[in-house]
């Protein structure tokens, strides 16, 4: 029913997904539709996402990558509320996107089914899976509205196992209900386990929205304790999101510890790896796909409906 009403059109940094390891610098043109197969009383697009009467501009998906080339963009996410959703118009319009040269990204909360899986096969290059609260059971049901976060695990093996979709996790840390160690170190355990110490994670800090503006945004401290975890879990590249300026948004390099990609909220400010994304240090090579650009500013942010 919400086929091809696309609520909103923006030109975003492919940072701000978040994601770093993909073609980083690249200015993306993000899309997406009303509603949510989620509840999150926290979310940020509410109006999108909680919306319960589907609008939008009504749009082709030839229109939608006419739209994404002639802003600058070099891919196309599907975002702001739940793609999975929206899933066959999205891949109407990756495939037609593929076909154009642009790449294609779902920001999404890996509750899906293996049938959704199959079809991002079929034109889906990157996902950013976005955990809540370290997946802990309790905060899901209480303020996202699901039972039980195991179909996001089974959706991050699907896509595993299934496809070769580069993939980077997320986890939202809600201060005082979702920020507890003991699952972040479960967490953290099955990343390692099931991807390997190279799959990047971004602990998010969370900001009063919606439905919890009594509480505090995440404090600092708390995000610091979660990267702690990753990195005593063996977990190679974890960053801290939502704090521009902290020292934890870089990309440092495992071997000698030096900073290969420096950052600033959703800006590249520093570039220390060869044309192979070596570490120009000590050689090491940093698992990032593609390089940076002479021009990747841009066009970087643009709204565009």
């Amino acid at each position: 029913m919400a086929y091809g009403k696309v609520i909103t059109g923006h030109v975003d940094p492919i940072e701000k997904k978040p994601v770093t390891h993909y073609r980083p610098g690249t200015s993306i043109f993000s899309i997406a539709t009303t509603g949510c197969n989620w509840l999150c009383k926290y979310c940020q697009n509410y109006d999108i996402s909680q919306r319960r009467k589907i609008e939008g501009t009504d749009m082709t998906p030839e229109e939608v990558v006419s739209m994404a080339k002639s802003s600058g963009s070099q891919g196309i996410a599907y975002t702001y509320n739940q793609p999975s959703i929206f899933i066959e118009f999205a891949r109407d319009c990756g495939v037609i996107a593929r076909r154009n040269g642009l790449f294609n990204i779902f920001v999404s909360n890996g509750y899906d089914t293996p049938e959704t899986v199959h079809m991002m096969k079929e034109f889906l290059d990157c996902i950013t899976v976005d955990f809540k609260g370290n997946a802990e059971p309790q905060f899901t049901r209480r303020y996202v509205g699901v039972p039980d976060p195991q179909p996001i695990f089974d959706t991050l093996k699907e896509i595993r196992d299934k496809t070769t979709i580069h993939v980077e996790i997320t986890d939202l840390i809600v201060p005082q209900v979702g920020d507890d160690l003991e699952h972040a170190v479960k967490l953290c355990k099955f990343i390692y386990d099931e991807f390997g110490p190279d799959m990047p994670i971004h602990f998010l800090r969370f900001h009063p929205d919606y439905k919890m503006m009594e509480f505090e945004s995440t404090p600092i401290k708390t995000l610091e304790k979660h990267h702690a975890v990753a990195k005593k879990e063996g977990l190679k590249y974890a960053y801290l999101g939502n704090v521009p300026g902290h020292h934890l948004e870089h990309t440092y390099c495992p071997e000698c510890k030096k900073i290969v990609v420096k950052r600033y909220g959703f800006d590249i400010q520093g570039w220390y790896l060869d044309d192979n994304n070596n570490c120009k240090f000590c050689g090491n090579n940093i698992p990032i796909t593609g390089k940076l650009t002479e021009n990747y500013k841009q066009n970087r942010f643009q709204f565009v409906f």
